[in-house]
């Protein structure tokens, strides 16, 4: 199947549109925005990940994020496994679902990981915490 630059396109606003519901406008705008050296990177992970990926009807965001915890927990990933906490909260998942996330890391990627996992959680839950009674604490 040949791809137009249409569907290009649509793929990069679609992902675009997931990745900043999921990760945050702060966040996408700031990412190594401007440096053009990694356009090409910021691109592939925009139309790819999130518009090829994340806009599949399969799964629903909730599940895509709990996925990405436990894969990068494993991987040992904690600035992403701390960036998509952030996006599984803001998701609709709960602390104690990413919890079990972590329990289950713990189990077949090691109980370091799931430690690790699981402070990642506490901070990450603490601080939507505040920001949902203080929204000027937003990061």
């Amino acid at each position: 199947m040949e791809r137009s630059e249409g569907d290009e396109a649509d793929r990069y606003a679609a992902g675009d549109r997931i990745r900043r519901q999921v990760l945050g406008d702060q966040y996408v705008n700031t990412m190594l925005r401007g440096w053009e050296p990694a356009k090409p990177l910021l691109d592939l992970i925009t139309e790819f990940s999130w518009g090829t990926v994340w806009t599949r009807d399969g799964l629903d965001l909730r599940t895509r994020s709990l996925l990405n915890v436990g894969i990068l927990a494993a991987l040992n990933r904690p600035a992403e496994l701390r960036l998509h906490v952030g996006g599984a909260l803001r998701n609709g998942c709960s602390a104690e679902e990413l919890a079990e996330v972590a329990l289950q890391a713990a189990v077949y990627a090691g109980v370091p990981v799931g430690i690790d996992t699981m402070k990642i959680i506490r901070e990450e839950a603490e601080s939507a915490e505040a920001e949902a009674e203080d929204p000027s604490t937003r990061r």
